[in-house]
């Protein structure tokens, strides 16, 4: 296996991004699909749960009418999961991604491994070297290698397919003085927390990429994880989406949503990290302008192209391939499933 990069994980990395001894996840953070994967199955990892998988805090007046229309908060609440797809909240994509986020946080709930993403990351690589598997990383591959089988964790284009991206992200990370000041209490029982307010404030957001009042994503695994951070300090990790390959710095916008609900944030901050979609497509080639998906979440990539690729022998085992972005190493299982079963048929 050749990794370009000088360490193994991709979107799976922690990293020292502020100070020493604070750990960050440089990309994803929270896993509610890696529970039911057949790839995470038996792997030496801690899942931690917080006691409520995610929160979703409403100012004052939207309180109010949580009280006189108890579906209000409910709309807002799906709403804030069908925005992790990165397109308009109302498509049928949106929707379904929606369903799935809030049908995992009633079953198996969304962990996070104890010691970061990297964690996981590691332990899957354990599990490759056990099998006589060997990795290799500062091995960028600029071309595909004559093999039997070829799999590509790729972006699209190294296979010579092509792809709509979607939007891209632009990430914060903080080091903290202290725990989030949450204004309603209940949001420090969870570790990801959807930050937009209500359904309309969401939609508009998620319609235009950028926008000047962003729905974030915010996660605090070191309430649970005393590894992120140096004892009595925290970490804290939030996204949001932004044009694909935008340079606007969207600092200030989020950090904004967040006092909206934890007055005195601000006064928390030691030190941040900023990754827009460029610093985030320079740390790893896959997320084309910063996209975390690896192409746009529509019903089309249902319906996209499989695993082969014009190539025989070489398959496309990336996000960019069925069933899409997510921690769930289902994109890799089943184009090694698929390569074998071609292996197989070719030999016979």
């Amino acid at each position: 296996m050749h990794e370009a990069a000088d360490g193994i994980g991709g979107g799976m990395r922690t990293e020292e991004l502020t100070l020493p001894g604070f750990r960050h996840d440089v990309c994803s953070a929270i896993h509610p699909l890696a529970s039911l994967s057949p790839v995470f199955r038996d792997l030496d990892v801690e899942w931690i749960h917080s006691p409520a998988a995610l929160a979703h805090p409403l100012d004052d007046r939207v309180e109010l009418a949580r009280r006189g229309r108890p579906s209000g908060y409910g709309r807002a609440l799906f709403a804030g999961c069908c925005a992790h797809s990165g397109q308009p909240i109302e498509r049928p994509a949106s929707l379904g991604v929606g369903v799935v986020l809030l049908t995992l946080a009633h079953t198996v709930g969304w962990p996070f491994p104890r010691g970061g993403s990297q964690a996981l990351a590691d332990a899957l690589a354990a599990r490759l070297r056990g099998l006589g598997g060997e990795i290799r990383t500062s091995s960028p591959v600029e071309e595909i290698p004559e093999a039997d089988l070829v799999l590509c964790d790729t972006a699209p284009g190294f296979v010579g397919r092509s792809v709509r991206y979607g939007p891209g992200a632009f990430k914060l990370d903080w080091a903290l003085e202290g725990p989030i000041p949450w204004r309603d209490e209940r949001c420090a029982l969870a570790a990801t927390l959807h930050l937009g307010g209500s359904v309309g404030e969401i939609s508009a957001s998620e319609r235009s990429p950028g926008s000047a009042r962003p729905f974030v994503l915010l996660a605090q695994p070191s309430l649970w994880d005393g590894t992120r951070a140096p004892a009595g300090r925290h970490t804290a990790w939030a996204y949001c989406h932004v044009p694909n390959g935008s340079d606007r710095d969207m600092t200030e916008a989020i950090e904004a949503q967040v006092e909206r609900y934890a007055p005195g944030f601000r006064d928390q901050i030691i030190a941040r990290s900023a990754l827009g979609p460029r610093e985030l497509e320079a740390h790893n080639r896959n997320l084309v302008g910063g996209d975390v998906n690896a192409g746009a979440m529509t019903v089309r990539r249902v319906f996209a192209p499989g695993y082969r690729t014009s190539r025989r022998g070489v398959y496309l085992c990336s996000a960019a391939t069925r069933p899409g972005g997510g921690v769930h190493g289902l994109c890799g299982f089943l184009a090694a499933r698929r390569a074998l079963r071609d292996l197989r048929a070719w030999k016979s």
